[in-house]
C-alpha cells in the first residue's frame, strides 16, 4: 500500500551539528509510527522538516506518492499535516477558539469582520474531540497547562474537519503534562482518529510508545538505527537500541541514597495559601529528598512555589537554617540559598538567547562582576568547568541554550543553581521531556548533590520516580497533607499506597 507520508534520504545540518543523517522513512494510512531516540538524536528536527519550519539539505518529501516542498507550516497544514509541539505554541493572550483557527480567520470573514460567534461554533465541535470542557472565549491564559495542551491537540485535530484526503498527525511529546486520566483520553482519541489519519508520536515514555504504536524506529545521531514492531518489543529493547546499552538495574541510584542529617534546613509550619493549600507542616534535613505527590490540583505546585517565593503565603510561617523567613519574591529565597528548577523551563528556567555561559551564571552574576562590569573570561571559565562535569553537550560555552537538546538545557539549569550556591534545591518535575539515558544522568546529578549535603524536594514525573529517589514522601489531595511516607532503601512504598491517599 501506497504510504501517506514517506521521507528518502533526508539530511538537515546546522553549524556543529549533522540533525539529520540521510533519514528514510515512510508512515502507513491509519498507522501510529513511534519514534523515539535521546535527546538530540534528531526526532524534534525530522518533525520541523516535515512541518516546513526547517528545509532539507538533502532528499524529498512525498504526501499519497507525490512529492512535495514542504516551505511552512501552512504548507503542510494545506498539505495534511498538523504539528502538535514539545513546547506549546498557543499564545495566551488570545482565546482558545483563535488559537485554534490562528491563521485561519479568513475562513470566518463575513462583510469584512471576523465572526467570532461562528469562530466559537467551530472551535466548540474541536474541543469536543479532546472532551476539554472550556468555553472557545476562554483566553487561553487562564488555562492550566494540561488543558493548554489538549488545545494544541484540538488545533491539530481541526485539520480533520478541512482536508479531505488523509491527514499525518505528529505528536511531539504530548502526553509529558498531562496526568494518567488526560493520557488515557489523549490515546482514545488517537486509536478514534486512526480511522483516517496516520500519527507520528514521539514520547520518552518507553512504555507510552509500545502501547498505542504499531511500529517504532529507533534514531541515534540523526539516524535511523533501527525498526521494530511494537508488539514484539520491549521497553529494555528500546532503551538499548537509543542508547547502546542495557537500562541500568538501578534505575534510580537507590545505594547513593543519602541519610539525612539531624539539621533541618527547611521549617514549615501550618503554611497556608488561599485557595491553593493549608496547614502544611514539615521539616527538610541537609542531604534529604522529599518527594510530594499528589494529582494536578492537589496544591503541590503551589506550595513549590511559594517555597521557591514565587507565590507568597497567606498564613503559618517558613523558617530557613532555624531562622523565621519571608519571600515577596523569589529573589528573596534565593539570598536565603533556595532555587527553583521549574517545570517549564523554557518560560521560567533559562533564556533560550543567551548562552550556555550566561544562563549559568544567571543566578550568580554579583560573583562576575568586577568594577560594573562583567568578566566574560571568569565566566566562561566557571561554564567549561560545569560541562566537563554534568557532560553538557554543547559546541561551545557561546552556545544560545534554546538550541541544545532537552536533557542538556535541564543540565544548564542544573548548574545555574550549582554556580549560585543554593542548599536547596525544588526540582518541579526535573526530567519531563527528557530522554532515558539523560534521566539517569540527571539521577546520578541529584545523588551527587544530596551526597555534598545538599536538601531537595522533588515533584517527580511519574510516582516511580517519586518513590525511587525520596528518603521521605508527603501525598497532598485538595491543598493538604493527606498521609507521610518513609522511603529508605529496600523498603520503600507501593504505588498503589501512594495513590490511596491522592485520589
Amino acid at each position: 500500500m501506497q504510504p501517506v507520508l514517506e521521507l528518502r534520504q533526508v539530511s538537515k545540518s546546522f553549524p556543529g551539528v549533522k540533525a539529520l543523517d540521510n533519514v528514510s522513512m515512510a508512515i502507513g494510512k491509519g498507522e501510529v509510527l513511534g519514534l523515539i531516540g535521546e535527546n538530540g538524536a534528531g526526532k524534534s528536527s525530522l518533525l520541523k522538516v516535515l512541518n516546513g519550519i526547517y528545509q532539507p539539505d538533502e532528499g524529498e518529501l512525498r504526501v499519497n506518492g507525490l512529492p512535495v516542498k514542504i516551505t511552512s507550516p501552512r504548507r503542510a497544514f494545506d498539505s495534511g499535516i498538523a504539528m502538535v509541539f514539545q513546547e506549546q505554541s498557543i499564545l495566551p493572550t488570545l482565546t482558545v477558539a483563535e488559537n485554534i483557527f490562528l491563521g485561519r480567520e479568513e475562513e470566518f470573514i463575513r462583510y469584512g469582520l471576523i465572526s467570532k460567534a461562528r469562530m466559537n461554533e467551530a472551535a466548540a465541535v474541536e474541543l469536543a474531540k479532546v472532551r476539554l470542557d472550556c468555553h472557545p472565549a476562554t483566553r487561553s491564559a487562564d488555562l492550566s497547562f494540561a488543558d493548554r495542551q489538549m488545545v494544541e491537540i484540538a488545533k491539530a485535530l481541526s485539520l480533520d474537519s478541512r482536508i479531505k484526503g488523509d491527514i499525518t498527525i505528529l505528536l511531539d511529546e504530548p502526553t509529558s503534562v498531562l496526568e494518567k486520566k488526560e493520557v488515557d483520553l489523549l490515546f482514545e482519541i488517537v486509536k478514534d482518529l486512526k480511522q483516517r489519519a496516520s500519527i507520528v508520536f514521539i514520547s520518552h515514555r518507553l512504555e507510552e510508545v509500545l502501547e498505542i504504536s504499531d511500529r517504532v524506529h529507533v534514531m541515534r545521531d540523526g539516524k535511523v538505527v533501527k525498526e521494530l514492531a511494537a508488539g514484539e518489543a520491549t521497553v529494555k529493547d528500546l532503551h538499548q537500541h537509543m542508547v547502546g546499552r542495557q537500562l541500568h538495574h538501578e534505575y534510580y541510584r537507590e545505594a547513593r541514597q543519602a541519610r539525612a542529617s539531624a539539621k533541618a534546613v527547611l521549617e514549615c509550619r501550618d503554611l497556608g495559601k488561599d485557595g491553593a493549600f493549608r496547614n502544611i507542616s514539615f521539616a527538610l534535613h541537609e542531604g534529604e529528598i522529599i518527594g510530594i505527590a499528589g494529582v494536578i490540583g492537589s496544591g503541590r505546585e503551589d506550595l513549590a512555589r511559594c517555597l521557591a517565593g514565587h507565590v507568597p503565603a497567606d498564613e503559618g510561617t517558613l523558617a530557613v537554617n532555624g531562622g523565621a523567613v519571608r519571600f515577596s519574591a523569589a529573589h528573596d529565597a534565593t539570598a536565603k540559598g533556595i532555587g527553583l528548577l521549574p517545570s517549564e523551563r523554557k518560560i521560567e528556567g533559562q533564556v533560550a538567547v543567551f548562552s550556555v555561559a550566561e544562563n549559568m551564571t544567571l543566578a550568580a552574576l554579583p560573583k562576575f562582576v568586577s568594577g560594573g562590569i562583567i568578566r566574560f573570561d571568569a565566566e566562561r571559565a566557571v561554564a567549561r568547568d560545569w560541562i566537563g562535569r554534568l557532560k553538557i553537550k554543547t559546541p561551545s560555552t557561546a552556545t544560545m541554550v534554546g538550541s541544545l537538546s532537552g536533557g542538556n538545557q535541564q543540565k544548564v539549569v542544573l548548574a545555574k543553581w550549582r554556580i549560585a550556591g543554593v542548599r536547596v534545591l525544588i526540582l518541579d518535575h526535573p526530567t519531563r521531556g527528557i530522554d532515558v539515558g539523560a534521566k539517569e544522568d540527571v539521577y546520578e546529578l541529584i545523588r551527587d548533590m544530596t551526597a555534598e549535603g545538599l536538601a531537595v524536594i522533588l515533584l517527580g514525573d511519574t510516582l516511580e520516580e517519586v518513590i525511587g529517589l525520596s528518603n521521605r514522601i508527603l501525598v497532598m489531595r485538595d491543598g493538604e497533607v493527606t498521609a507521610t511516607f518513609e522511603a529508605p532503601p529496600g523498603n520503600k512504598p507501593a504505588q498503589v499506597d501512594l495513590i490511596r491517599h491522592m485520589v
